[in-house]
């Protein structure tokens, strides 16, 4: 049975509950928002050229030795981070992967350029990528 005390006493408690979720869904809508400007930038073209030509491939491929197979693994399998699937991926999607993001994987917008992000979905999209 619930006595007026105890209902007194859940009340404080229910406004403090719905006000920090409110709290929390305002900020997490304010980050989203902050995050989808923060990609807005332009997807550079994944010609033909561009996804054949040596030195995006070899810039891709330092890049991904260099931090990408530490969470991926060496060959992108086994790592902490899920197996790719360069073959059921488009070079946009993997672009913007590298570019923002997704999930516990950073965005590597502000540490690689990008030709080197290009580079890494050139040498992900390539015959020399073995996963």
């Amino acid at each position: 049975m619930i006595t007026p005390l105890n209902s007194f006493c859940r009340t404080p408690l229910s406004m403090c509950v719905s006000t920090l979720l409110a709290v929390l869904c305002f900020s997490s809508n304010a980050w989203s928002e902050e995050t989808v400007a923060a990609s807005n930038e332009p997807i550079p073209e994944f010609s033909k050229a561009v996804m054949q030509d040596p030195a995006y491939i070899e810039s891709g491929k330092q890049v991904w030795d260099g931090q990408c197979r530490h969470c991926h693994g060496n060959s992108a399998y086994p790592g902490k981070a899920p197996k790719l699937k360069p073959s059921s991926y488009q070079p946009d999607f993997v672009y913007d992967r590298v570019t923002n993001g997704f999930r516990k994987m950073p965005g590597w917008k502000a540490v690689f350029n990008e030709k080197q992000r290009v580079g890494v979905v050139t040498y992900i999209m390539s015959a020399d990528f073995a996963p």
